[in-house]
Protein backbone atom coordinates (compact mmCIF):
# COMPACT_ATOMS: atom_id res chain seq x y z
CA UNK A 1 0.00 0.00 0.00
CA UNK A 2 1.56 2.87 -0.92
CA UNK A 3 0.36 6.11 0.09
CA UNK A 4 0.76 9.54 -1.55
CA UNK A 5 0.18 13.12 -0.07
CA UNK A 6 -0.29 16.10 -1.97
CA UNK A 7 -1.67 19.45 -2.31
CA UNK A 8 -5.86 19.56 -3.83
CA UNK A 9 -6.78 21.42 -6.89
CA UNK A 10 -10.07 22.35 -7.58
CA UNK A 11 -11.00 19.22 -9.44
CA UNK A 12 -10.94 17.64 -5.99
CA UNK A 13 -13.96 19.13 -4.39
CA UNK A 14 -16.22 16.35 -4.76
CA UNK A 15 -13.64 14.01 -2.89
CA UNK A 16 -13.05 16.90 -0.17
CA UNK A 17 -16.71 17.97 0.12
CA UNK A 18 -17.75 14.31 0.79
CA UNK A 19 -14.96 13.73 3.37
CA UNK A 20 -15.86 17.09 5.08
CA UNK A 21 -19.79 15.91 5.34
CA UNK A 22 -18.35 12.39 7.18
CA UNK A 23 -16.81 14.78 9.56
CA UNK A 24 -19.30 16.56 10.42
CA UNK A 25 -21.82 13.40 10.88
CA UNK A 26 -18.98 11.52 13.39
CA UNK A 27 -17.80 14.83 15.21
CA UNK A 28 -20.95 17.69 15.14
CA UNK A 29 -23.68 15.10 14.72
CA UNK A 30 -22.56 13.09 17.81
CA UNK A 31 -22.40 16.07 20.06
CA UNK A 32 -23.80 19.35 18.36
CA UNK A 33 -27.23 19.67 17.49
CA UNK A 34 -27.14 23.45 16.50
CA UNK A 35 -24.42 22.52 13.80
CA UNK A 36 -25.98 22.48 9.93
CA UNK A 37 -25.33 19.29 9.55
CA UNK A 38 -26.06 19.95 5.77
CA UNK A 39 -23.00 22.52 5.24
CA UNK A 40 -20.43 20.85 3.42
CA UNK A 41 -22.74 20.01 0.94
CA UNK A 42 -24.51 23.28 0.85
CA UNK A 43 -21.18 25.54 0.91
CA UNK A 44 -18.54 23.03 1.66
CA UNK A 45 -17.47 23.56 -2.80
CA UNK A 46 -17.16 26.73 -2.38
CA UNK A 47 -15.49 27.32 1.06
CA UNK A 48 -13.10 24.96 0.45
CA UNK A 49 -12.01 26.04 -3.07
CA UNK A 50 -10.95 29.09 -1.33
CA UNK A 51 -8.55 27.40 0.85
CA UNK A 52 -7.22 25.26 -2.35
CA UNK A 53 -6.77 28.96 -4.12
CA UNK A 54 -6.09 30.96 -1.19
CA UNK A 55 -1.90 32.49 -0.23
CA UNK A 56 -2.56 31.08 3.02
CA UNK A 57 -4.43 28.36 2.96
CA UNK A 58 -4.11 24.94 1.91
CA UNK A 59 -6.08 21.71 1.57
CA UNK A 60 -4.13 18.50 1.54
CA UNK A 61 -4.91 15.06 0.48
CA UNK A 62 -4.00 11.28 1.00
CA UNK A 63 -4.49 9.21 -1.72
CA UNK A 64 -3.95 5.14 -1.75
CA UNK A 65 -4.00 3.81 -5.48
CA UNK A 66 -5.82 7.12 -6.98
CA UNK A 67 -8.16 7.22 -4.00
CA UNK A 68 -8.56 10.16 -1.68
CA UNK A 69 -8.49 8.47 1.62
CA UNK A 70 -8.36 11.93 3.75
CA UNK A 71 -7.86 15.59 3.48
CA UNK A 72 -6.85 18.19 5.64
CA UNK A 73 -7.63 21.79 5.33
CA UNK A 74 -5.45 24.61 7.05
CA UNK A 75 -4.59 28.11 6.97
CA UNK A 76 -2.09 30.36 8.37
CA UNK A 77 -3.06 33.51 10.43
CA UNK A 78 -1.51 36.66 11.08
CA UNK A 79 -0.28 37.52 14.25
CA UNK A 80 -1.76 39.29 16.98
CA UNK A 81 -0.88 41.08 20.60
CA UNK A 82 -1.93 37.94 22.77
CA UNK A 83 0.13 35.49 19.73
CA UNK A 84 2.65 37.13 17.53
CA UNK A 85 4.11 35.82 14.49
CA UNK A 86 1.85 33.55 12.64
CA UNK A 87 -0.18 30.32 13.56
CA UNK A 88 -0.97 27.24 11.52
CA UNK A 89 -4.52 26.52 12.30
CA UNK A 90 -5.35 23.25 10.96
CA UNK A 91 -9.23 23.45 10.56
CA UNK A 92 -10.25 20.31 9.44
CA UNK A 93 -9.36 16.50 8.85
CA UNK A 94 -10.81 13.10 7.98
CA UNK A 95 -9.64 9.96 7.18
CA UNK A 96 -12.03 7.58 5.71
CA UNK A 97 -12.85 4.99 8.76
CA UNK A 98 -11.32 2.21 6.59
CA UNK A 99 -8.07 3.77 6.46
CA UNK A 100 -7.56 4.88 9.96
CA UNK A 101 -4.81 3.68 12.09
CA UNK A 102 -2.80 2.96 9.48
CA UNK A 103 -1.21 6.59 9.65
CA UNK A 104 -2.74 8.78 7.20
CA UNK A 105 -3.57 11.17 9.50
CA UNK A 106 -0.07 11.86 11.00
CA UNK A 107 0.90 11.86 7.31
CA UNK A 108 -1.00 14.74 6.63
CA UNK A 109 -0.16 16.64 9.69
CA UNK A 110 3.58 15.96 8.43
CA UNK A 111 2.69 17.63 5.19
CA UNK A 112 0.95 20.27 6.62
CA UNK A 113 3.51 21.53 9.13
CA UNK A 114 5.78 21.09 6.20
CA UNK A 115 3.80 23.76 4.51
CA UNK A 116 3.77 25.76 7.11
CA UNK A 117 7.15 25.75 7.25
CA UNK A 118 7.81 27.25 4.58
CA UNK A 119 5.54 29.64 5.06
CA UNK A 120 7.74 30.39 7.84
CA UNK A 121 4.67 30.13 11.22
CA UNK A 122 5.12 30.05 14.60
CA UNK A 123 2.94 27.50 15.93
CA UNK A 124 -0.29 25.91 15.90
CA UNK A 125 -3.31 25.58 17.07
CA UNK A 126 -6.71 22.76 16.37
CA UNK A 127 -10.80 23.30 16.62
CA UNK A 128 -10.66 23.34 20.55
CA UNK A 129 -14.66 22.37 19.98
CA UNK A 130 -13.85 19.17 18.45
CA UNK A 131 -14.54 15.28 19.75
CA UNK A 132 -11.35 15.15 20.04
CA UNK A 133 -9.96 17.37 22.20
CA UNK A 134 -7.75 20.12 21.87
CA UNK A 135 -6.11 18.60 19.08
CA UNK A 136 -7.00 15.24 17.17
CA UNK A 137 -5.30 12.41 18.99
CA UNK A 138 -2.68 11.93 16.51
CA UNK A 139 -1.78 15.65 16.38
CA UNK A 140 -1.47 15.87 19.99
CA UNK A 141 0.48 12.70 20.82
CA UNK A 142 2.91 13.34 18.18
CA UNK A 143 3.67 17.07 19.44
CA UNK A 144 2.84 16.83 23.18
CA UNK A 145 1.95 20.26 23.17
CA UNK A 146 5.48 21.74 21.93
CA UNK A 147 3.82 23.64 18.70
CA UNK A 148 6.43 26.13 18.25
CA UNK A 149 8.60 25.58 14.85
Amino acid sequence: MTVRFRRAGVDDMADIVELSAILFQEDAGERDPTVNLRWPEDEGREYFAGLVDGESSVCLLAEIGGDVVGYLAGRLREGTSLRPGKTAELESMCVREEHRGRGMGEGLIEEFFAWAGACRWRGGSGDPGSRFGTLPGVYARRYDGRLSR
